[in-house]
């Protein structure tokens, strides 16, 4: 497939993942210009998005709307060979975090050490535990009532050692496509190979499910692991929020 349609189809599998668990709790919002999700009592998706490259003139009101719901965090694809980012430099907005928006061809399952095992989400006391542990491994919340409402359309998935809960991954489904989102690991289980092997399940998973690509957006500390899979760099995403007073 060619890049451009992956930078695309990685684009829509993370928006349209934050529209999909958004829309239960009616906080998902559109205008000519952008959307944001902002759900109460929950650290994520909590992101303000636009659909083309950014200008001077989208800005009033982008800082509007984010001034009004304390917590947004405005992504940028860094797509339009434009550094139109540079915009955001200059009008007080703080650069928080980078990504690297990554795809891999699914043809060929992985061998898994099997020192894991895995459980989907489907019960209200799992999503407890789930979200729970997730800030543990992340540092911000997402609520159990966000499982709960969307476990058809995400899969959630909690991860054990010895029956005990190490570690959280999403699973977002669009047309081919799979996203793969929220690979985590608590700290104390940390350099252990876990998100490796996280990841080689959730791959084995996503070919089950008849995708043909994987598609994330990893952190720094996430990225060596993909490339060791085989994943490949599409662009940089760039994640601002307003600087404060």
């Amino acid at each position: 497939m060619e890049k451009k349609n992956l930078i695309e189809d990685n684009i829509n599998n993370l928006t349209d993942f934050w529209k999909t668990v958004g829309t239960p709790f009616l906080s998902y919002h559109k205008n000519d210009t952008f959307e944001y999700c902002k759900i109460e009592n929950s650290g994520w998706p909590n992101k303000l998005w636009l659909r083309n490259d950014i200008t001077k003139n989208n800005l009033p009101e982008i800082i509007k709307t984010m001034q009004s719901n304390s917590g947004l965090v405005l992504s940028y694809w860094d797509i339009f060979g434009t550094k139109s980012y540079e915009i955001l430099d200059a009008y007080g907005f703080t650069l928080k975090t980078e990504q690297v928006a990554m795809a891999l061809k699914l043809d060929q399952k992985f061998a898994l050490q099997n020192t894991l095992s895995f459980k989907k989400i489907d019960n209200e006391q799992d999503a407890k535990i789930w979200s729970d542990l997730y800030p543990n491994a992340f540092g911000y919340v997402i609520s159990k009532e966000i499982l709960i409402h969307n476990h058809t359309d995400v899969h959630f998935y909690l991860v054990f050692q010895d029956n005990q809960p190490i570690g959280t991954f999403m699973l977002f489904q669009t047309g081919n496509n799979i996203g793969i989102h929220g690979v985590g690991v608590i700290p104390e289980m940390r350099r252990k190979g876990f998100a490796e092997e996280i990841m080689k399940f959730a791959l084995n998973l996503s070919i089950d499910l008849k995708a043909g690509y994987a598609l994330l957006q990893a952190s720094a500390m996430g990225k060596d692991i993909y490339t060791r899979l085989g994943f490949e760099d599409l662009f940089i995403i760039k994640n601002y929020v307003l600087k404060t007073e």
